[in-house]
């Protein structure tokens, strides 16, 4: 079809060591589909350039493009870093907390979720009420083996959108949250336990173990681009001083 010819050598490995001879005839059958229609839509490409479009040289840039990220992922697993100590971190951190202002609110609070009848409730009742470290033990115990839901870490900070999507509509908002630091409730088929340790408003800035992730991401995203920048300053001023390099 306009001069473009698919062999059978071109399906060879297509097909998996399991298929019967059906399969394998519509695998082969779907391919040529595929191919037919994607060779149509290039001949039909290929007679409606536009007479200024240089495809050679949009070959050459795009091949050039290539080969240089390659080789740019190279240079910075060989030279790049990626560790990142808590002093960096926090350093990072204070010089850069104004831009880390919070879009929503946010909390740290225990959080569980059970279901309804609750299991061993008179236990969790107890567990959840008491702060002292064996009980709180015995709590993420308890969690584990029968809860849906557990959030127990005391120094986690989340999203409260996801935590009220935990709990039925309305239940947890940020106009209510301060009035209601501590309850539980039950629905059909779940009883809630919450407890609000504390929260920051929209606007706020974010605390550091909150956007940490973020951060790390910023600090080796700048550390990629000095691996690069260096590199490239290397790499020209070798070939400049071999004389590879000639300004007309």
């Amino acid at each position: 079809m306009h001069k473009k010819t698919l062999r059978l050598s071109e399906l060879e490995g297509m097909f998996p060591e399991e298929a019967t001879a059906n399969d394998s005839l519509v695998i082969r059958e779907a391919f040529i589909r595929r191919w037919l229609r994607e060779t149509v839509l290039q001949y039909e490409a290929e007679r409606n350039l536009p007479t200024d479009l240089n495809i050679d040289r949009l070959v050459r840039d795009y091949r050039a493009s290539l080969v240089s990220s390659h080789y740019e992922e190279v240079l910075i697993s060989m030279r790049l870093d990626s560790t990142i100590t808590q002093e960096e971190l926090e350093a990072y951190y204070e010089s850069s907390k104004g831009q880390y202002l919070l879009e929503k609110p946010i909390v740290r609070c225990l959080f569980i979720r059970v279901p309804y009848p609750t299991p061993e409730e008179e236990l969790l009742q107890q567990l959840w009420n008491n702060g002292k470290i064996t009980d709180t033990m015995a709590l993420e115990n308890y969690c584990e083996r029968l809860s849906e839901v557990a959030l127990l870490d005391p120094t986690a900070w989340y999203s409260l959108d996801d935590i009220a999507q935990q709990l039925p509509e309305g239940t947890l908002t940020a106009s209510n949250v301060n009035s209601k630091r501590e309850f539980s409730q039950q629905d059909g088929s779940n009883r809630y336990y919450f407890r609000l340790l504390e929260m920051k408003p929209r606007l706020e800035i974010a605390p550091l173990s909150y956007v940490e992730e973020q951060a790390r991401k910023v600090i080796l995203h700048g550390r990629k681009a000095k691996v690069l920048n260096e590199a490239r300053e290397d790499i020209y001023e070798r070939e400049l001083r071999s004389k590879n390099i000639k300004i007309f």
